[in-house]
């Protein structure tokens, strides 16, 4: 590790996106109890899983990331975590049967609270108050106490975090994801999805698969009554990630240890910038999100500073373009990489691209996301590239926040449930209808 730096370093470069606090010894308290609370994840889960992103980019696996645009703290309850990790479970049973790759399963949960924002205050009625930035930083209602930044949320969402992951943990070591019972992930609703009966039989098909090795191994498989998931988000408020930032035993160098896997933002990726100068640090598997305005140039930058000795597993690059702009866009940046040699997983983002407003609400369209997705496999096969995973902000609940589908959701609909307080997620049905056309694309790629 260059000398140079430490989980502090990034103060002394341009901060992105910054937080101001107007009660500063408050905060700084806050920030010292923060530092000695146990951690939440261990070193071993992170190099467990900067191997199984190794393999990846090889093409041995493949990355499923999805979850929360921005997790509420009000729905840190049993029922919504249960909705979705079983929907991550259901989507991961559809590609691991169409694809015959090993799914990594990684949640946009546990500490997804904050949010950047294109615009950093609010107006409405002529008053202007702070824009809402995740529950991490301030609340979501309209008043000055509330838009206010107040340390104590810190403490909070490490709270919800802790729980959060203690809960999950919970019901995989339990067997919540036994492959021999994959029928109890089913959600209430997914009889309304056109997808059930396919989805049945490809559980019909897993359980009898089972059934067969076990008769010929004379033996119960206990290997395959759990499955990994490991948990992330995008590390934007760097006092948060500092103070969880330690140095293990018998290991080198530095973790955060709130997460598994961290992601640099579209708006904080300046390679001169905080947010990169915290991330070249950490041990941690890390991502970039690269939307429309970054140059050839710029990724190679990124990728020496983020990445310098080449390691594999070490650097997702996630793409996020809009179906309108991935065909110039994505091209020129596959074709630097390959130039350089760099030994990175290409991943894509449908989501961030297609937001459109509607009704007064923000929507994404689900055409426009498939579209995109579509593209990108197409893009990584003509040059000789690979999709290796996908990123997807959608939820396990039946909510009405992204229009088409196999529903056929309208502008109409978005009045009917529409929960979240930042940007629609798919929800399960056209979650779910993701993963069919995913391992449609991949149809048998790792058995090949």
């Amino acid at each position: 590790m260059d000398a140079a730096w430490s989980p502090s370093s990034w103060q002394t470069k341009p901060m992105a996106q910054a937080v101001e606090y107007p009660d500063q010894a408050a905060l700084e308290r806050v920030l010292r109890e923060l530092s000695c609370l146990p951690p939440l994840v261990t070193s071993w889960e992170i190099e467990r899983l900067k191997a199984q992103l190794a393999e990846a980019s090889g093409g041995q696996r493949f990355l499923l990331q999805g979850g929360d645009c921005a997790e509420s703290f009000e729905e840190c309850r049993s029922d919504v975590i249960v909705n979705k990790l079983k929907i991550l479970l259901k989507m991961s049973l559809v590609l691991v049967h169409g694809t015959g790759c090993n799914v990594i399963r990684l949640g946009r949960i546990a500490g997804q609270y904050a949010k950047p924002r294109s615009c950093l205050t609010e107006t409405r009625q002529g008053v202007t108050l702070p824009s809402f930035r995740g529950w991490l930083i301030n609340r979501p209602g309209f008043t000055v106490e509330e838009r206010t930044p107040d340390p104590e949320l810190l403490l909070r969402g490490y709270e919800r975090a802790a729980l959060t992951i203690n809960f999950i943990r919970g019901l995989v070591e339990g067997g919540f994801a036994d492959f021999h019972h994959p029928e109890l992930w089913d959600l209430d609703f997914v009889n309304h999805s056109p997808h059930a009966d396919e989805y049945r039989r490809i559980v019909q098909a897993i359980g009898g698969s089972i059934r067969f090795l076990e008769t010929v191994a004379d033996r119960r498989l206990d290997e395959i009554t759990r499955v990994e998931f490991y948990t992330s988000h995008e590390g934007l408020h760097l006092l948060y990630e500092q103070a969880q930032t330690r140095q293990v035993p018998r290991r080198p160098g530095w973790y955060n240890l709130a997460a598994h896997f961290l992601w640099i933002g579209d708006r904080t990726r300046d390679p001169n910038g905080a947010h990169v100068e915290y991330f070249r640090g950490i041990a941690n598997p890390i991502g970039v999100k690269l939307g429309p305005s970054i140059t050839p140039e710029e990724l190679l930058d990124l990728v020496r500073i983020l990445n310098p000795q080449n390691e594999p597993g070490r650097l997702t690059l996630i793409h996020r373009f809009g179906v309108s702009r991935i065909d110039s866009c994505l091209p020129p940046l596959i074709e630097a990489i390959q130039r350089a040699g760099g030994v990175v997983l290409w991943c894509c983002d449908p989501m961030h691209g297609n937001t459109i407003a509607a009704a007064g609400r923000k929507t994404r369209s689900f055409d426009d996301i498939l579209g995109e997705l579509e593209r990108a496999f197409d893009i990584h096969k003509r040059l000789g590239s690979r999709l290796g995973g996908v990123h997807f902000e959608l939820t396990g609940e039946n909510v009405t926040e992204c229009i088409g589908g196999a529903r056929k959701l309208t502008e109409e609909d978005l009045q009917r449930d529409y929960r979240s307080d930042v940007d629609p997620r798919l929800n399960y049905e056209q979650a779910l209808e993701m993963a069919f056309v995913i391992a449609s694309r991949l149809q048998g790629r790792c058995r090949q």
